[in-house]
């Protein structure tokens, strides 16, 4: 394997490890938010954080190289920070939803910085369609955190 391989890999899997930081995250969210609508947005997205995962995993294991399997330390830190935020908060889903932006903002900057650096191209297309998907969710978020708060 190559040099190149190898750092792609690397990058990829740093994807990896932010997909499953945000699948394990919307899984806490979920769990902690009370309305309806909110559970199965944030479900939705725990679905596409998989997906994400798994597309990935492919690639990596199509360069030859063995796909991460676990999320980050930060990633556990803030999961137990949103569920303990959304309890301290008697189960508000503002506080709720502010913590899933903080972490779609996580999620933006892994792949900021993958799809700065020179990807070739057969791979660079699977990170900038998610990361599309994960800007989308971001925006959608930022507006329900707007909406709770005018509900304030």
């Amino acid at each position: 394997m190559t040099a190149e391989q190898e750092e792609i890999i690397a990058h990829l899997n740093k994807l990896i490890e932010a997909c499953t930081d945000r699948e394990q995250g919307y899984r806490t969210a979920a769990s902690a938010a009370c309305n309806q609508e909110l559970k199965t947005l944030l479900h939705s997205y725990e679905r596409q954080s998989a997906e994400f995962v798994a597309d990935l995993r492919a690639q990596v294991r199509r360069l030859g190289g063995t796909p991460g399997e676990t999320g980050s330390v930060t990633g556990w830190l803030a999961r137990g920070w949103l569920y303990l935020t959304a309890a301290v908060a008697g189960g508000d889903d503002g506080a709720v939803i502010v913590g899933c932006e903080h972490g779609e903002n996580a999620a933006r900057a892994a792949y900021e910085a993958v799809l700065a650096g020179p990807l070739p191209s057969e791979v660079r297309a699977v990170p900038e369609r998610q990361y599309a998907s994960v800007r989308a969710a971001h925006d959608r978020l930022r507006a329900l955190q707007a909406v709770a708060a005018g509900h304030a």
